[in-house]
């Protein structure tokens, strides 16, 4: 059995009602992913691997198979960027894992922000500048970046445009 979905021009509030909850959903997610990377500079496996799992079945459940599969070209798309970043050393595992996750929860619509925000702290890594000493609480010294900051900064985006959409 296949279940009826309302076409976007009959109720568009409700889509962007459900727009709103998965950035809302994302932006816990990276607060969360932000909190364990400022603190031990770890993103744990427990937080964004069941954030994978979390916005796929969000996408499922409030959309169809098509929206699910938008979900996972989202993750996709995030997460590769990010990894030719980790694949030159530039950042961690934990950091890719968890804008895959912030992709497949916000869907294709948010990636631009994710994205965008992101591009920004891997220039100032790029451009050799020195994060503020608060950022780095194990060594002031260190020119390491908490990239799941950056990640919750792009997902608080994708909801103040949202919201200021409406």
């Amino acid at each position: 059995m296949g279940r009826t979905q309302l076409p976007v021009w009959v109720c568009p509030v409700l889509k962007l009602t459900i727009e709103l909850t998965y950035a809302a959903c994302c932006l816990l997610c990276a607060v969360a992913g932000a909190v364990f990377d400022m603190t031990s500079r770890r993103v744990p496996n427990f937080v964004t691997l069941p954030a994978i799992c979390f916005g796929l079945l969000l996408h499922w459940i409030f959309g169809s198979w098509l929206q699910l599969g938008g979900a996972a070209a989202a993750g996709l798309i995030c997460g590769s960027v990010f990894l030719l970043f980790y694949l030159a050393g530039g950042m961690g595992g934990g950091d890719v894992k968890l804008i895959a996750a912030a992709g497949c929860i916000s869907g294709l619509s948010l990636v631009g922000p994710l994205l965008n925000i992101g591009a920004l702290a891997v220039h100032h890594r790029m451009e050799g500048l020195v994060p503020h000493p608060i950022l780095n609480m194990s060594d002031p010294r260190s020119v390491r970046l908490p990239y799941a900051v950056a990640i919750a900064t792009g997902s608080a985006l994708s909801l103040l445009l949202l919201a200021v959409q409406r």
